[in-house]
């Protein structure tokens, strides 16, 4: 019998959904995860890593919990089986990290990130400037050649590399949340049975899954390049510009997956619960605070007053001290917010105005800042 008529024929290779399919249900099996999108949206992500030079955008992951114990690093060691050249690491100097990625391709997959921008992690900035501009496929940081004697070049080294990182909530820079996909991982519930992490087991059984999501996502990268993914009502700027490359990959897989990871997005942009900057939430405040009266304006001491009195508002212990117009003029004036002179309530004080009565280039009205800086409508629907 010759070799022709020995060969077994070859299987056609799976579809694209059925491949992220695999991939969703084999990561579900490790993790508790606090809602359906996040084992979705993980798929989409790994996928991501085998195609990112395709996207001008590699979105952060971000696993982030309260208190130690709760599976993120479970998730990074699932993660480094169905990822391309992944680098289970934590911590580690700028300068190693980024002849890492000069290297590479790789996906860095980084733990114990709170012990770099924690309490007593000062001194990183060089690591936390690498994963800020690094999401971008331009990104380079310049480094110095030579010696003396011979003369200086300069060599500019890429940053670009999916990155996931793990860490204790709070600990994260805003730099760099507002560049990543968020998981708020919890600890499992004593009901919550999942799948004990053993390593041989798990590459046996990961690598069919591995493979196949990497012939066909490298299969589809060129098509890729000029994606236009649909997004979800609302979903622009940042936030569509994170999203995209899962979406597109999402689209190119087919079945229920565009359908599924518009969701994921919609949910991770709209519906996590993310802590606003201070000077965010005292836009915030104050706009519920003048859409509950129904007025333009209102005075300082009023103003600080009943910032005061909100049961869960940080305005009674400001870095130590009670909130008062001196720090609410300073808050408000990072938005070119400033106090005026005006008649209300039959008394005539300094204040803050939705909407100023004259134009001033270097002052705005709070509507102003409003517009910008919150969402276009407050709890409750208000405009």
């Amino acid at each position: 019998m010759t070799a022709a008529l020995r060969a077994v024929p070859t299987a056609p290779p799976l579809p694209g959904h059925v491949i992220l399919d695999q991939v969703r249900d084999f990561v579900a099996r490790f993790s508790a995860f606090p809602h359906e999108h996040c084992a979705p949206m993980l798929a989409l992500w790994y996928a991501h890593t085998w195609v990112a030079d395709a996207f001008y955008i590699t979105p952060r992951l971000i696993l982030s919990s309260p208190e130690p114990g709760s599976g993120k690093t479970r998730v990074l060691e699932i993660a480094q089986h169905l990822t391309r050249e992944p680098e289970m690491t934590a911590g580690g100097s700028a300068a190693a990290l980024v002849r890492m990625v000069a290297a590479g391709p790789i996906t860095v997959l980084m733990d114990e990130v709170d012990t770099i921008f924690g309490a007593g992690g000062g001194g990183n900035e060089d690591v936390r400037q690498m994963l800020n501009l690094g999401y971008k496929r331009t990104a380079t940081v310049p480094k110095t050649k030579g010696d003396p004697a011979t003369g200086f070049t300069v060599e500019r080294l890429p940053i670009f590399a999916p990155t996931a990182l793990a860490g204790l909530a709070g600990r994260m820079p805003d730099t760099i949340t507002t560049r990543a996909i968020t998981i708020h991982l919890r600890r499992r519930r004593h009901d919550e049975k999942v799948e004990s992490y053993r390593e041989a087991k798990v590459i046996r059984q990961a690598e069919p899954i591995r493979d196949a999501l990497s012939t066909w996502a490298t299969g589809i990268g060129e098509r890729l390049v000029d994606a236009e993914p649909q997004m979800p009502p609302g979903v622009d700027d940042r936030p569509a510009e994170i999203w995209e490359p899962l979406l597109a990959i999402a689209e190119e897989a087919g079945g229920h997956w565009p359908t599924t990871a518009r969701a994921a997005c919609s949910h991770f942009v709209f519906d996590q619960k993310t802590t606003p900057s201070l000077g965010v939430r005292l836009l915030a405040d104050l706009r519920t605070l003048f859409t509950a009266d129904g007025t333009d304006r209102m005075h300082s001491a009023e103003i600080v007053a009943r910032l005061r009195a909100i049961d869960d508002g940080p305005w009674s212990d400001v870095n130590g001290k009670p909130l008062d117009a001196q720090r609410l003029a300073k808050e408000l004036s990072l938005y070119q917010v400033a106090p005026l002179t005006f008649k209300h309530n039959g008394m005539n004080a300094k204040g803050y105005v939705a909407y100023p009565t004259f134009t001033q280039v270097e002052q705005v009205g709070l509507a102003d800042a409003w517009s910008r800086y919150l969402p276009a409508e407050i709890p409750g629907g208000a405009e």
